[in-house]
């Protein structure tokens, strides 16, 4: 069968921390038509264990990610088996062997492809869940005067030391499976998987979806369900594709690259985009309080905190929050109408 999407060809890359990734590959998905004066743009990156089919709930579930009036590119990031990663490169960059790469090189091959094979000249709106999102901050940091807005929802400018321990947690889960072998494993270390989806569930929801059995309204009478189902969802994922992925979060820092050398501060405020920041109060790695020191540098930023019990997966577009996502349509509406 044929795949659902494109691919950008992008030769060999000379990645930010100094490695060359040869024949890097951007896979992408495209909705609408750019219009003639290409700036009717919409960029959806994706997001943690997301490709570009997880990023279509929100293109059927929020209006005002319309098609027929935007030009809606989906982009997936590098590590999710889509795009390169370490479970389809070739030798010697294959498996445990594939270079860091890190936002700044995902926004920088981005916008390769935008300009160079869709003929994008301004983005109306980049926006995303979780490192979806932080990829939008890094788009209004890296290419200030070509975006108008960004949405990140559940996300951060700079993955906090807090959230750096927690990948620390699940990463420590997935390599302690002695099938593990150091990524070089013959078949896939499926304790590790199952116990890096276990521990990892602990941290999306909130205390209180579980104090109050809220996994019930997923159809998981016991929350013991709950965690059975994370575990076989991660069966399905390449053990160094997470990891790959899970070393570009460690890494995420909108100041972290030449043009800023290091001061956030001043990345934030170069930030010109319309930007609306949507937390979930709950969330246990991108709490408010984060988002709350961010939006105070940035000129034309506002703090929006959704409340929920749902934490971290208030955002997921397939666990069907219909109040969150018509919180987020009038956002993007918001900004969109400006």
């Amino acid at each position: 069968m044929a795949p659902d999407y494109d691919v950008f060809e992008l030769g060999p890359v000379t990645l930010q921390h100094g490695a060359t990734l040869p024949d890097a590959r951007l896979a992408y998905k495209t909705y609408g038509a750019l219009n003639e004066a290409g700036d009717n743009a919409i960029v959806m990156p994706t997001f943690y264990t997301g490709t570009h089919i997880r990023n279509e709930g929100y293109l059927w579930a929020v209006p005002a990610l319309n098609s027929a009036r935007y030009f809606i590119v989906s982009i997936d990031m590098f590590g999710n088996g889509l795009s390169s990663s370490p479970s389809n490169t070739a030798p010697p960059f294959d498996g445990p062997r594939f270079p860091t790469v890190t936002l700044f090189d995902n926004i920088a091959c981005q916008h390769r492809l935008l300009t160079e094979a869709l003929g994008v000249k301004r983005i109306a709106l980049v926006l995303g869940w979780s490192m979806a999102g932080c990829q939008a901050y890094q788009w209004g940091a890296q290419y200030p005067h070509m975006v108008d807005a960004i949405l990140p929802f559940c996300a951060s400018a700079r993955t906090s030391p807090h959230n750096k321990v927690f990948l620390e947690g699940v990463k420590a889960a997935l390599i302690a499976d002695g099938a593990f072998a150091g990524g070089d494993y013959t078949a896939p270390p499926e304790a590790g998987l199952r116990a890096f989806g276990r521990v990892y569930a602990g941290w999306a929801y909130s205390q209180t979806f579980y104090r109050e059995r809220l996994h019930r309204d997923l159809g998981f009478e016991t929350w013991e369900e709950l965690l059975l189902d994370w575990e076989r969802d991660h069966l399905d994922w390449d053990a160094n594709d997470l990891l790959a992925k899970l070393r570009t979060w460690q890494l995420g820092d909108i100041a972290a690259n030449e043009r800023y050398r290091g001061d956030f501060k001043a990345a934030l405020g170069a930030i010109r985009a319309r930007a609306i920041l949507v937390p979930c109060t709950t969330d246990l790695y991108f709490p408010p309080a984060d988002n709350a020191i961010e939006v105070g540098h940035m000129p034309n930023a506002s703090l929006r905190p959704y409340e929920s019990a749902w934490g971290h997966c208030v955002a997921s577009s397939s666990r069907k929050n219909s109040g969150f996502l018509r919180f987020l349509d009038a956002c993007i509406s918001e900004l969109l109408a400006k």
